[in-house]
């Protein structure tokens, strides 16, 4: 619609304006870019929504990582939490807005990350572009607080995947993924302007869909990524950073997968245990005793990064050999 376009017309000239007032003339096309450098012992933080927090259920990203990196030993944290903004608002539990960034803040300096990679903005798949600068305001506050709590960190910027359109009774997904293309556009300009990391994976998904119903879903309902979906994007993402991971048959990875799974498992019962009013909160006096068990989940984890190194390092060596 006429009025659909308008306003996405705005947004984005409001966004194109700022980053002239900041003197960053972002490029016609996005250059040939490098590599991303990874560093032996990284410690590499997921941050994001839904998206990224259903992540850990398949363990499709980390074990093609882990194979691209070859020697090179990075550790994977997911800090994702379902329906979270560049606000933190979905970490604020009982405490107002602000006390979300500040669960995270807490967070980052117990893992003291190296490298940030970070999946925001799938809302405006549903929202009106309207809202974009107010969001790249707090996109920018978050990588503010994120360079003073992790300083020197690396970050990775990522664009949310399409949705799907799927039989009726779900919904035509066209104009959600119209809103997500133009809003992949603005994010560029500004991950280019915060001198971050860019992974486009809008486009490495496909971009916006030919018209129709998928004959191959890779969602479960348009929206969240079921396990073939996440395999894929597990290797656009490795793409995306410019990497490759050797060919490898399912079969081959599942004994890296499991430990992944089960490495971040143990990583969300350490950050995120479900009585955590109890150990931590106003409920501290009934059980608050136990809180001295939580950071007891560290070796395991710990334990089972030296597993995933070994599970790793193993499949190179069968791909050697043949």
């Amino acid at each position: 619609m006429i009025w659909k376009a308008s306003l996405v017309t705005l947004a984005l000239a409001v966004v194109e304006a700022r980053l002239v007032a900041q003197e960053i003339t972002p490029p016609a096309a996005e250059a040939t870019k490098t590599a991303f450098a990874f560093q032996d012992g990284d410690r590499l933080v997921l941050l994001g929504n839904t998206f990224f927090e259903r992540e850990q259920r398949y363990g499709s990203f980390e074990p093609r990582l882990a194979l691209a990196l070859g020697e090179t030993k990075v550790s994977v944290r997911n800090l994702a939490w379902s329906a979270d903004t560049v606000f933190g608002h979905a970490r604020s539990y009982f405490g107002p807005p602000e006390e979300g960034l500040q669960r995270l803040t807490s967070h980052l300096e117990l893992l003291k990350p190296t490298v940030l990679m970070l999946c925001y903005g799938s809302e405006f798949a549903f929202e009106r572009l309207s809202g974009l600068p107010d969001f790249l305001t707090g996109y920018r506050n978050l990588l503010e607080l994120i360079r003073k709590h992790a300083p020197g960190a690396r970050i990775i910027v990522v664009t949310p995947p399409p949705l799907e359109t799927l039989p009726p009774p779900l919904p035509d997904q066209t104009d959600a993924n119209k809103n997500l293309s133009s809003f992949r556009d603005a994010l560029r300009k500004f991950a280019v302007s915060q001198n971050t990391y860019f992974i486009d994976l809008f486009e490495l998904m496909g971009g916006v869909p030919k018209s129709g119903v998928s004959s191959r879903p890779l969602t479960e309902n348009g929206v969240h990524y079921n396990r073939e979906g996440y395999e894929k994007i597990g290797v656009r993402l490795v793409e995306g950073l410019g990497l490759s991971a050797p060919p490898v048959t399912p079969a081959e990875l599942e004994s890296l997968r499991r430990e992944v799974i089960h490495k971040d498992e143990l990583f969300f019962n350490r950050w995120r245990p479900q009585n955590e009013t109890y150990l931590f909160g106003f409920r501290k006096h009934e059980q608050g005793q136990n809180a001295k068990e939580i950071p007891m989940f560290d070796p395991l984890i710990d334990q089972l990064d030296a597993k995933i190194q070994t599970a790793k390092t193993s499949l190179l060596a069968s791909k050697k050999q043949l």
